[in-house]
């Protein structure tokens, strides 16, 4: 439970820090000095005022570290602000730090280990974990992103659209690790609609992503067997499925529509919803769903968008139409010969599909996957004697 609440935490303490006049790099230092010391200290001796222990120590931290740098020149001005014991402010610095971190000269990779970092209250071992990296690595980018962002004012307007990119590639990067960067950026993307103004443009997008994520979430515990290999949407147990926040992701999602600013996430939450509301996969509206696709492309004109209309335009007007709509792309997309495969074989050319899907394996992006499509050739070279 500490974990969790340090976690809640981070990002005012953070905040206190800056606005008191730390740059931003040697305030997130000392705000993980003081997590560390927290982890070690409160199980025997928890503090009345969580945030203002936090505050007091990280503000020391910083107090240590500036003394032993070269800018010894600052240190009486700095010791002489520093604050009496007591409740610390309540101000809540979450928003403008989302902003601090997805800053537009970051490389993506580098703004969402960042966040984690510095917003989630992560540590470098734990996001190196769940990207797959070593610790040294992680710690190298998160120290050139805090460079990056130090001299950025604290108070500067924030780029919504930057942070929801942000956001969104957190819950992409999956379930590795000890800490499930999914549930991760389901509680950071939370945080950002309570805080966003009902006014600014770009909240019905924040909505949709919020939704986008319970929606896709829900089908979690349904995605993988028990051996661990990957379920394919239309084999899933439905009955698997979170329906409680499926309710709360369509909910959200409808709201969101009701402002009438259609955007990206609220064209892919409501793709996502169609296929939360289906019964069995018989019943999926494909229809729908390949209108819904049509407005992401005219919204996005992403390739990616395209492929995955492509597989919509199979269910819905037959695998010869989505073979068509597949041949207009770049073969070179990631994914394209999982798809090609799955069009042939639903248009009854078992052949070319086995051989797509062995090609598809050998480009697979993780193992799960690679596993999964090696298993879709064999099953088809074992029922046709191929």
């Amino acid at each position: 439970m500490n974990q969790v609440l340090l976690r809640s935490l981070t990002p005012s303490v953070l905040g206190v820090l800056v606005r008191r006049g730390a740059d931003f790099a040697a305030a997130e230092d000392a705000v993980q000095d003081a997590l560390v010391e927290a982890l070690r200290v409160w199980p025997a001796d928890p503090p009345r005022d969580p945030k203002g222990w936090l505050v007091t120590v990280a503000w020391r931290k910083f107090l240590d570290a500036t003394r032993s740098d070269a800018a010894r020149r600052r240190r009486e001005d700095l010791v002489d602000v520093e604050p009496a014991p007591g409740p610390a402010p309540a101000t809540d610095d979450t928003l403008q730090l989302y902003f601090l971190c997805a800053h537009p000269s970051l490389t993506p990779s580098s703004a969402v280990a960042l966040t984690l970092r510095a917003v989630g209250g992560l540590t470098t071992r734990q996001i190196a974990q769940a990207y797959l990296v070593p610790e040294a690595t992680m710690a190298q980018r998160i120290s050139r992103a805090k460079r990056t962002v130090s001299d950025v004012r604290f108070d500067r307007p924030g780029d919504v659209a930057t942070v929801l990119r942000v956001l969104y590639l957190v819950f992409n990067e999956g379930y590795s690790g000890d800490v499930d960067l999914a549930a991760e950026a389901i509680r950071l993307t939370r945080s950002l609609a309570a805080a966003i103004d009902a006014r600014h443009i770009l909240y019905g997008e924040v909505a949709g992503l919020l939704a986008l994520m319970l929606l896709h979430h829900a089908r979690r515990a349904a995605r993988t067997a028990p051996d661990g290999s990957l379920v394919p949407l239309a084999e899933q147990d439905r009955g698997r499925w979170d329906t409680g926040a499926i309710a709360e992701g369509v909910g959200i999602l409808q709201a969101a529509l009701a402002r009438d600013r259609l955007g990206e996430f609220q064209a892919q939450a409501a793709i996502a919803a169609l296929h939360a509301d289906a019964r069995t996969a018989e019943e999926t509206d494909w229809v729908q769903i390949v209108e819904w696709y049509d407005e992401l492309v005219r919204l996005t004109d992403s390739p990616v968008v395209r492929l995955n209309r492509a597989v919509a335009v199979g269910e819905a007007d037959g695998p010869r139409a989505g073979l068509a709509a597949l041949a207009a792309l770049d073969d070179t997309l990631p994914r394209h010969t999982a798809v090609a495969a799955y069009l042939h074989e639903r248009d009854g050319d078992p052949g070319t599909a086995a051989r797509l899907y062995a090609e598809a394996a050998r480009k697979a992006p993780n193992l799960a996957e690679r596993d999964h499509l090696t298993r879709q050739a064999a099953r088809l070279n074992a029922q046709h004697g191929l």
